[in-house]
């Protein structure tokens, strides 16, 4: 589909056309075409696969394009690395900080590019930091984002919302005129990103073009004033935001009308499975009580810090208890490790899958079948493969995990297939219980919808699901029931007929 909005090539700070890049067996972009105009918020979206990493990787020189052509300000760009990329004014901002955290702030922001002046009496031959000079420009950039940073702090002392800040103004210390955001607000409080988007219309103000890469919709029509989407690695639209509906957005996205996002379906749901009672440590959980019943789904909300994961560990025996009891079918269990747990039928999906969920540079045979190598393994613990492709082969096939075969490597599978492996590496040991951390946190509307009807289904089949999420229309969408969290306290529990945005923020303000 032909953009609506088209400017003159002279009116644009940066011009992609006819870009192709194919790795072995994916061909990750054909054809595709975007550009940014001066001042501008360019938002980026597409489900997870449809191209965008690979694009903003080429247009910072991580990647070499295979055909195509750049431009920078009317003028051809052939970046040659990230460096390169900052010394032509262009910067990217990952959703994880890449800073150094023993390093100060100051030291993170000029890294690799230091002030420096002639020591004195050296006639000039010798060189050593000019830390005034870069506490006067650091001092200057956050005078111009609005903000009060001590430049002196270490990094690690620092809170993630701050961390990119620091991000923000270690890229505008090289003078950058182009900021691609990498979803910037994964990881921030809705305070947070109240205070990212106002330094967004600072930087506007200032001058400088953006390209923002969100899987949240409603940021986009907040934020941008265009939006570009993306499909299996081809340009689809690009359209004023204010000339287009959240519902075309998904559309274009996923290539079909989404009508059910959340797809939970009514039925009976049976006996308690599991209960805690009285659960406490010491500064963190502060009497928990909760039961689950066969085939329910209980949701757990609760604003940023409110203890969610951290029930979610102790239940699982990641954690220590101080005190309380855990009951499983009526009795009385007392899980010393996360293995005892999955002894027991419980079994915990991370909300970080790629630091606890999965090993990404293994296959996802390797991945789906690893918690269960002592039952697929012969004498001298030789793996059957054959039983291991059995076993990968239906999971791939039931979850619709989007890939050749078995074989390929998961760190180059998108954000939303890898959850899917991650889904099914747990359903792989046939638990009871499944305790979803954050289950839908970085994937994009299409592979959101299809976890949830994967969840719906293994309720359905009788699996107790307990299930922590930020996102309240998934837990209104989705839970039977919901435990709100505050501060390691239990606020309230509400039933399905009762869900509202506005009773779970009450009780969880």
């Amino acid at each position: 589909m032909e953009t609506k909005t088209e400017a003159r090539s002279d009116d644009l700070v940066l011009r992609i056309e006819g870009i192709y890049k194919s790795f072995p067996g994916v061909n990750a972009l054909t054809n595709m075409t975007i550009d940014l105009r001066p001042a501008e918020v360019h938002a980026v979206c597409g489900e997870n696969g449809a191209g965008k990493s690979t694009l903003m990787k080429i247009i910072t020189g991580i990647y070499k394009p295979d055909r195509g052509w750049m431009k920078l300000n009317g003028e051809s760009l052939d970046i040659d690395s990230p460096i390169d990329a900052y010394s032509r004014g262009i910067a990217i901002i990952f959703q994880e900080t890449s800073l150094f955290p023993d390093l100060t702030v100051l030291e993170n922001i000029f890294m690799g590019h230091e002030l420096k002046k002639p020591l004195p009496g050296t006639a000039r031959l010798i060189s050593i930091l000019d830390y005034p000079a870069m506490r006067r420009k650091a001092k200057e950039i956050f005078d111009r984002l609005g903000m009060a940073v001590d430049l002196e702090a270490r990094v690690a002392d620092l809170g993630v919302a701050t961390k990119q800040m620091v991000e923000i103004a270690k890229a505008l210390s090289f003078d950058s005129r182009i900021l691609i955001l990498d979803e910037p607000t994964a990881a921030l409080t809705n305070k947070e990103v109240d205070t990212l988007f106002e330094t967004i219309r600072k930087l506007k103000a200032h001058g400088v073009s953006m390209l923002y890469i969100s899987h949240r919709l409603d940021e986009i029509f907040q934020i941008a004033d265009r939006v570009t989407v993306i499909r299996d690695g081809e340009h689809i639209n690009t359209e004023d935001v204010a000339k287009v509906t959240k519902d075309e957005l998904v559309s274009w996205m996923v290539g079909r009308v989404l009508t059910n996002l959340y797809p939970k379906e009514e039925f009976e749901i049976g006996e308690v499975v599991f209960e805690a009672r009285g659960i406490v440590q010491a500064g963190v959980l502060k009497g928990i009580d909760l039961e689950l019943r066969k085939g329910e789904i209980l949701g757990i909300s609760g604003l940023a810090g409110a203890g969610r994961t951290e029930l979610a560990l102790a239940l699982c025996g990641f954690t220590r208890l101080d005190s309380g009891r855990i009951l499983l079918d009526g009795k009385e269990r007392h899980f010393a490790n996360y293995r005892q747990a999955m002894d027991n039928g419980i079994v915990y999906i991370s909300e970080d899958r790629q630091k606890y969920g999965l090993v990404v540079p293994m296959s996802i045979s390797e991945n789906i079948t690893l918690p269960l190598l002592a039952k697929i393994s012969r004498g001298m613990g030789i793996i059957d493969r054959a039983a291991e492709r059995e076993i990968n082969d239906s999971y791939m096939e039931r979850l619709a995990i989007k890939a050749p075969d078995g074989g390929f490597v998961v760190n180059n599978l998108s954000g939303g297939n890898q959850q899917k492996v991650s889904v099914a590496k747990a359903l792989a040991t046939l638990p009871r219980i499944l305790v979803l951390d954050e289950p839908t946190r970085g994937v994009d509307v299409g592979a959101k919808s299809e976890i949830h009807r994967i969840i719906s289904n293994l309720a359905k089949d009788g699996k107790s699901i307990i299930m922590i999420s930020s996102d309240l229309p998934e837990i209104l969408g989705m839970s039977d029931r919901v435990i709100v969290m505050k501060t390691g306290s239990k606020m309230g529990e509400l039933m399905r007929d009762a869900l509202s945005q506005e009773r779970i923020l009450e009780l969880a303000l």
